[in-house]
């Protein structure tokens, strides 16, 4: 069945053909393909052609940008003109451990920006956003467009998930690369992630792009491609955009899970949070409060951010947030009132050594496993589960010293979980030779100019 729209011309087979045999295709064969699998015009199995051709050809950098256009106007666009203030968000690749967007966004709010965060849940063996919050008592994800402006309104930040009007072609086009094997290519990924962002009508966004095993983008070239191809399809769609490439060869923070993430990310708006957690949300909350134009560059936001954490203020901020989406706020005082799982288990170090390294995706599966996150969109998800890692790498350790608490509801699966933490650990005799930096570049233009830079921290 073909699209029987203003592109009724163009034939949806001769677009597969073109793009199977290597062609460029025309932003009107882009709107068609689109236009069509939203309405249902076109059928799926041609759209899944197409998709497998387009992972195998790749997409031009033109392409990728009209992919994104067409997808990001196949729905409702947030219309947010009634703020004054700059619009700016921050998006994760996803990884393990990642609670990064508790703690900007209360803090890029305090600065006086608005930040419309629609977020996802986990997948796979990384965590999700939404599902962490739900954790906290009453807190309200599913929130219409309209009740969205209400809570920026009430506090200047809003975490939600994605609405049913906005993005409609990315849900449809995920569904069918998740069965089909066409999850990988890094066009579709650029086009699904900035579609939904620029869907918020901001003015700029910070991406996280996570890179190492407990990554999606393992190797350091491939975070920086698609990094690279998101900063470039922003630029092109007028919005400011900066990516931070950062670390996931093991869990950022000490935590992982729904409801202990959730814990550590008070923490670290109370100054007590981690140190490499706390580092990379100043790094983003300053791109933030740059990008916003509250502060004169990215080292002076920074600034600003660590200030607005000392004066206590992002951390009114974050509970404002949550009473605002319904939630019960005291938990911020009252950690205790968070899910609490029924069982805890130790793993112990048999080695005297140094922890070598961490293999993170299987931290990850681990907490997956406790039901702490889900292999399959309808599984449901514990809060109470998950970890608390006490020696990461590069720490040295002594034969009996506890590496991590793990803590879970089913017997079943509390020592299989037990089993993979405790195989995830390299013991070694001397310290890594190498320390991976938590912060591996930032790009803040197309690679072409001169704007990238390389950072260890």
């Amino acid at each position: 069945m073909e699209a029987s729209t203003a592109s009724a011309a163009i034939r949806t087979v001769d677009v597969i053909r073109k793009k199977r045999d290597g062609g460029e295709l025309s932003t009107s064969e882009i709107e068609h393909l689109v236009r069509g699998s939203t309405s249902g015009e076109i059928p799926d199995y041609q759209i899944a052609a197409w998709l497998m051709a387009a992972v195998l050809r790749g997409l031009t950098k033109a392409e990728t940008a009209a992919l994104t256009d067409a997808m990001l106007h196949s729905g409702e666009v947030l219309d947010l003109s009634e703020f004054s203030a700059r619009k700016v968000d921050k998006h994760s690749t996803g990884g393990v451990g990642d609670k990064t967007s508790f703690v900007v966004a209360p803090i890029a709010a305090a600065a006086g920006l608005i930040v419309p965060m629609i977020s996802g849940r986990g997948l796979g063996h990384t965590g999700g956003t939404l599902d962490k919050l739900q954790s906290i008592p009453g807190f309200n994800v599913d929130l219409t467009a309209a009740e969205l402006q209400t809570v920026l309104r009430s506090c200047g930040c809003a975490i939600i998930g994605q609405t049913a009007q906005l993005v409609p072609a990315d849900r449809k086009m995920y569904a069918l690369r998740d069965v089909t094997g066409t999850i990988e290519s890094p066009h579709l990924i650029c086009a699904s992630i900035m579609s939904k962002k620029l869907a918020e009508e901001i003015d700029g966004l910070v991406l996280d792009v996570k890179t190492g095993s407990g990554a999606f983008m393992k190797r350091p070239e491939d975070a920086a491609l698609l990094a690279e191809l998101m900063v470039e399809t922003g630029e092109r769609m007028g919005k400011r955009v900066v990516a931070v490439i950062s670390d996931m060869d093991q869990p950022l923070g000490r935590t992982v899970g729904n409801a202990v993430e959730i814990e550590e990310a008070v923490a670290t708006l109370k100054g007590a949070g981690p140190g490499d957690l706390l580092q990379l949300c100043l790094e983003l909350a300053g791109q933030m409060l740059y990008l916003g134009e509250r502060a004169a560059s990215a080292d002076e936001g920074k600034k600003l951010a660590r200030g607005l954490i000392k004066s206590g203020k992002a951390l009114a901020k974050f509970r404002e947030m949550i009473t605002a989406q319904g939630g019960d706020a005291s938990v911020v005082d009252h950690p205790e009132k968070l899910p609490k799982a029924r069982y805890r288990s130790e793993v112990k170090s048999d080695l005297r050594g140094y922890v070598q390294a961490i293999q993170c995706e299987q931290v990850g599966n681990a907490c997956v496993l406790m039901g702490g996150g889900r292999e399959r969109k309808e599984d449901a998800v514990d809060p109470a589960v998950g970890l608390i890692l006490h020696k990461k790498t590069g720490d040295p350790v002594a034969a009996g010293d506890l590496l991590c608490t793990i803590f879970y509801n089913s017997e079943e699966r509390g020592e299989p979980a037990r089993k993979i933490v405790e195989q995830s650990y390299r013991i070694a005799n001397a310290p890594p030779k190498q320390t991976r930096p938590l912060i591996h570049r930032i790009i803040t233009g197309p690679p072409s100019a001169s704007k990238s830079s390389t950072r260890a921290k």
